[in-house]
């Protein structure tokens, strides 16, 4: 169930800030997956407007934005998300990967995922740069 945008720690705010002056797409969630917010340029790679109001859980955005192995063609389930591991596992990722857009075309990705870790060690989340990946 998508709900209203919570206030957020000042960390995502100012993430959530340097994402809109970006000209690389770039997307943010909080510490549980839920999507807090992505920026103009992933709006034309992912094919999406962002309703800056709306906070989505995981299984809902994950279901929306399809990934897959960019190997064997697969779905990735949202535990295998970058972006997801990289929460899990406190530590940057980097993959290539292949996203579905809205019309059944499949773009090579790029992606490198960052956790934010507040002081005192705290989870605020992870930010996800990525690019179409015109090299494959």
């Amino acid at each position: 169930m998508i709900r209203p945008m919570a206030q957020q720690p000042i960390e995502l705010i100012l993430t959530r800030q340097l994402a809109s002056y970006l000209a690389t797409p770039m997307f943010l969630v909080g510490p549980e997956g839920e999507l807090l917010f992505y920026n103009e340029p992933a709006e034309a790679v992912l094919g999406y407007r962002f309703d800056e109001a709306l906070e989505i859980p995981l299984e809902e955005w994950a279901s929306t934005y399809q990934l897959f192995n960019s190997s064997t063609g697969e779905p990735l389930t949202a535990d295998e998300f970058p972006v997801v591991a990289a929460l899990r596992e406190r530590r940057p990722h980097h993959t290539s990967l292949l996203y579905q857009r809205p019309d059944g075309a499949r773009l090579p990705i790029v992606a490198t995922s960052i956790p934010l870790i507040g002081g005192g060690g705290e989870l605020l989340g992870a930010v996800a740069v990525f690019w179409e990946d015109t090299q494959s």
